[in-house]
């Protein structure tokens, strides 16, 4: 079987043609801005090879509580997940605006949502529930869902035994506690804003300040979100989105980029060892996506502040983000389950 894996970042559409043994046969990018897919350039991209697919594997950022496995996509699942788009403001439309316009080609193929969220389905009650009021849990499904499912799925079944906690470091960036292939902790919440300090996101921020800005600051609430969303984190810091422009003008002595870069592996190192705590103690350390795989400055300095959990370079590894086998490995499994399962009703 071979499977089209489509994955709508923030600013591009990437497609791999995934084979058996999970060999990329043939892959594109495409700009994407905002929620829109160049429908021309799409349709080039799936002219050729990418076009040979047996079927479509999607990433879908949020699953909500619904959705805990890969599932096939029918209309009465796409209503369900354009749903949520609520919960992931930044991500669900893109998704789904991939999902359409895919479709639209190649419309007789199985169509696989895969979610970032599923693979912290597995969290405990004690890492999973926020201390809220037992009402508004129950009523609006208020649970830390956890994100990057996708990427720290794939360092699990690379590292499968053992105590693991997994850096996933890119645009956005969140921490998962890992034991023996099994999510117990992470970082990121009920939406992809809670955890660590991103390239525009802010990360975990005093809900009492959020608050006071709402009741004192003149802001409304769309403009509070895309702030939160848009114009905080490193930007927001240091005045530049690119880590690799931070960490140059850290170096050339700029305050705001030394700011932005104490502040982000401060919070980072707090939480690989609160992740190693929820792990009672670690084994190893890996690092992923664009910042955790490219930036040896920002492993060093990560690891150099955590002496006391043991950390050495044995223990740490960098591992390429593929999330595009993963979604493959998810579509295999789905689809020849549900074909067994058909055979021998």
């Amino acid at each position: 079987m071979k499977v089209l894996v489509v994955n709508a970042g923030s600013s591009s559409l990437k497609l791999s043609l995934i084979g058996d043994g999970d060999v990329t046969l043939e892959d594109a990018e495409l700009d994407a801005p905002r929620a829109e897919v160049d429908g021309a350039a799409l349709r080039a991209a799936l002219s050729g090879a990418l076009g040979e697919a047996d079927a479509v594997g999607h990433r879908i950022v949020h699953g909500g509580a619904r959705f805990v496995a890969p599932v096939r996509v029918d209309a009465e699942v796409e209503d369900a997940l354009r749903a949520l788009t609520d919960l992931a403001p930044l991500h669900q439309p893109k998704s789904l605006a991939a999902l359409d316009a895919v479709t639209e080609l190649l419309p007789d193929r199985p169509r696989v949502a895969c979610f970032d969220t599923a693979f912290h389905t597995t969290l405990p009650a004690a890492a999973s529930t926020y201390a809220l009021p037992a009402a508004w849990r129950e009523r609006w499904d208020l649970r830390r869902y956890g994100f990057h499912g996708l990427s720290h799925g794939w360092v699990a079944r690379q590292e499968p035994q053992g105590r693991v906690v997994s850096c996933h470091l890119g645009a956005g960036a969140s921490l998962c506690a890992i034991r023996d292939g099994v999510s117990v902790d992470t970082t990121m919440g009920f939406t992809p804003l809670e955890g660590l300090v991103m390239a525009t996101r802010s990360g975990s921020v005093d809900p009492g300040l959020v608050l006071w800005l709402l009741e004192h600051g003149e802001l409304d609430a769309d403009e509070l979100g895309g702030a939160l969303e848009h114009d905080s984190g490193l930007l927001g810091l240091a005045g530049t989105a690119d880590m690799r422009a931070v960490l140059r003008l850290a170096t050339a002595g700029d305050p705001r980029a030394v700011l932005g870069r104490d502040v982000y592996l401060h919070r980072l190192r707090a939480g690989i060892a609160a992740m190693a705590a929820a792990l009672d103690g670690l084994d190893t350390l890996v690092f992923t996506g664009g910042v955790g795989e490219h930036s040896a400055e920002i492993r060093a300095r990560t690891t150099a502040g955590l002496g006391f959990l043991g950390v050495t370079e044995a223990r740490t590894r960098v591992m390429t983000a593929r999330e595009d086998l993963e979604i493959a490995r998810q579509v295999h499994h789905l689809l020849n389950d549900t074909t067994n399962k058909e055979l021998h009703r």
